[in-house]
Formats: structure tokens, C-alpha cells, sequence
């Protein structure tokens, strides 16, 4: 197998089994399937895909041409069809209106601070429609604090050999991921070696709920283990489901 982008090498090594989580989260949350339906990063659509055969009418939005790539073809394989479109989530202003917007695998951590954190909130309450939810998870300030500093991961096949390690931020709540990839080039049979530097911020679960009430969201819970759990001081990822009135 070649591996041209990182978007491939991210598809490669992401665990499947989540998506199947993801989705068994929004179903619990949303009972009526069939909805409209907006993913933003949505990446190489694994769960976007795994959505829409579930029955509902996903649109799936995402920063990357590489990732929307990838999501493209995935759609085409199963025979869907599959609206993908290329954006920011900082500005959603151009892309309709959607009965449910979810944003998965501690995307909003992405954001460089507060401000572009509510900002996203501002612009998916935009899109609601009226009585419309937003879900979403994050990573925990436990996770963030004392899991990932000094983490270090490793894994490794015939095309891939894969690097993860973490260290403290400067920010409060913040991390750093270097990643490192070894990928075969079957043309040339060596291995090419790729590097990332990822930065994730997360907050206190109050200041995420005063971030949506500004925004506008009246209705919010907080749950853990994809819908399953409390929250508990160890809980590692939190997941937000937001009404709009």
C-alpha cells in the first residue's frame, strides 16, 4: 500500500470500534434518525459514512481537500451519497441549516483559546434549527493534566511504524503531541518519515457551559463514556449534548 498524505496514515491507524461509540452516542441522543445532519471535521469519513447508513442525511464538513478526499471515496465504496464540504468551523455563515451539527474526537480541542471556542458555539447556534442539538465531546482537564503529560505511544506494521509523544503546554490545560511516522514507499521500498506537532487546549466543564449559554444554547448535559457515564474528577473525554430552544 503507498500512503501519500497523512490523511491515509491517519485512516490507517484511527480504531474503528470508536465510530461504532460515536454513533451509538448520537443515537441515544437524537431518536428521530432521518434528520439533517452536519459533521463538522468530519476527516476521511469514517464516521460521517457510518452515520448515514444508520439513516441519517449527513453533510459532512472538514479543513482538509486531503481528508475530504478520502471521505469521498469511502462514500462512493458503499454507494452513498455523501455531501462533503470544505470549510472552517469558525465560520459556518454559507452552509444552510441543520437539524443536529455534531463534532467528535476532541476537535473543539483544536481551537487555539476561548475566544475561537465560542466562537464555533456562536456559529453552530447559527445553524440550528429551532429545538435542533449540538454534540460534541472534549477532552477532560484530568486528561489533559495528568494522562498525557510524558505519554508516550508506539505501533508498528510492514507500511507504518508510528511515533505519539506528549508533553505539557504552556497554556493552562494544554498539551503537545509530536508525532512521527515511518511510511513505506512501494515505489522505492524505503520508509519516509513524516513529523506533526499537535496542539490541544481544553477548559473546566463550567467555563464550556458559560461559553454556551453566551452563545445561546439554554439546555446542556455533560455525560462521559459516550453517553454512558457521570462525570467523575477521572473521567477522561466529556460529551456535551446542547438544545437550542
Amino acid at each position: 500500500m503507498s500512503y501519500q498524505t497523512f490523511a491515509q496514515v491517519y485512516d490507517a491507524i484511527m480504531d474503528d470500534s470508536l465510530y461504532e461509540d460515536w454513533l451509538s452516542f448520537v443515537q441515544q441522543e437524537i431518536k428521530n434518525e432521518g434528520q439533517s445532519l452536519l459533521e463538522l471535521a468530519c476527516g476521511t469519513g469514517a464516521l460521517a459514512v457510518t452515520l448515514k447508513e444508520a439513516g441519517f442525511d449527513v453533510t459532512g464538513l472538514d479543513l482538509s481537500e486531503n481528508m475530504l478526499s478520502l471521505a469521498n471515496e469511502r462514500a462512493l465504496k458503499k454507494g452513498l451519497k455523501l455531501p462533503l464540504l470544505e470549510g472552517n468551523m469558525l465560520d459556518l455563515s454559507e452552509i444552510g441549516h441543520y437539524k443536529v451539527v455534531t463534532c467528535f474526537s476532541d476537535s473543539i480541542c483544536y481551537m487555539p483559546d476561548d475566544e475561537a471556542v465560542l466562537k464555533v458555539f456562536q456559529e453552530v447556534f447559527s445553524i440550528l434549527e429551532n429545538g435542533g442539538i449540538f454534540l460534541f465531546d472534549v477532552h477532560s482537564t484530568y486528561q489533559i493534566d495528568e494522562i498525557f503529560p510524558g505519554y508516550m505511544y508506539n505501533d508498528q506494521s510492514e507500511e507504518i511504524s508510528f511515533l505519539w509523544t506528549s508533553y505539557e503546554g504552556e497554556n493552562p490545560h494544554s498539551i503537545e503531541h509530536d508525532l512521527t511516522f515511518y511510511v513505506l514507499n512501494a515505489e522505492t521500498s524505503l520508509y519516509e518519515r513524516f513529523d506533526e506537532r499537535h496542539y490541544e487546549r481544553t477548559y473546566p466543564i463550567e467555563d464550556f457551559l458559560t461559553m454556551l449559554k453566551v452563545a445561546g444554547f439554554s439546555r446542556v448535559k455533560v455525560t462521559t463514556d459516550f453517553g454512558r457515564a457521570a462525570v467523575t474528577k477521572e473521567s477522561t473525554r466529556w460529551f456535551f449534548t446542547c438544545e437550542k430552544d
